[in-house]
């Protein structure tokens, strides 16, 4: 590893797993599946008697984002459902969208009509509309 790599999973929990987490899931992790993306998925068997039920986590190949979680996982992170992915036969439903990663940001980020960072024309305000001016 490199010193900047060291670095960040030091000092930071968006870049990857710190070292808290590494230890933690070293010591109690028990390794339930991976998905599409490569993230990792753990539960420590038992209740955790903090939270009243079986603590589950994942650990995101690179940059973290919750978004890049499959509906299957996104469930049984979620206390859900109790059968993992790996366990069972899951088909995604018809209306189950690809993941697309966050683009807010960028030029691909998403602009309604009427925005003024959307190109082309603004519409016309109607006429319930009067600009403020101060007396």
């Amino acid at each position: 590893m490199t010193f900047k790599t060291n670095l960040l999973q030091a000092l930071t929990w968006w870049s990857g797993q710190t070292y808290g987490t590494r230890f933690y899931t070293w010591r109690f992790g028990e390794r339930v599946g991976t998905d599409e993306f490569g993230n990792i998925y753990y539960r420590k068997p038992g209740i955790d008697p903090s939270l009243k039920f079986e603590r589950r986590w994942v650990i995101y190949a690179g940059q973290i984002d919750g978004s890049m979680t499959p509906p299957g996982w996104y469930g049984w992170l979620h206390h859900t459902v109790d059968t993992p992915p790996t366990d069972e036969t899951y088909v995604p439903r018809e209306w189950q969208k690809p993941h697309l990663p966050n683009m807010t940001g960028t030029p691909l980020a998403y602009r309604p009509p009427g925005s003024i960072s959307n190109e082309g024309t603004r519409p016309t305000v109607g006429g319930d509309y009067g600009a403020w001016t101060p007396n």
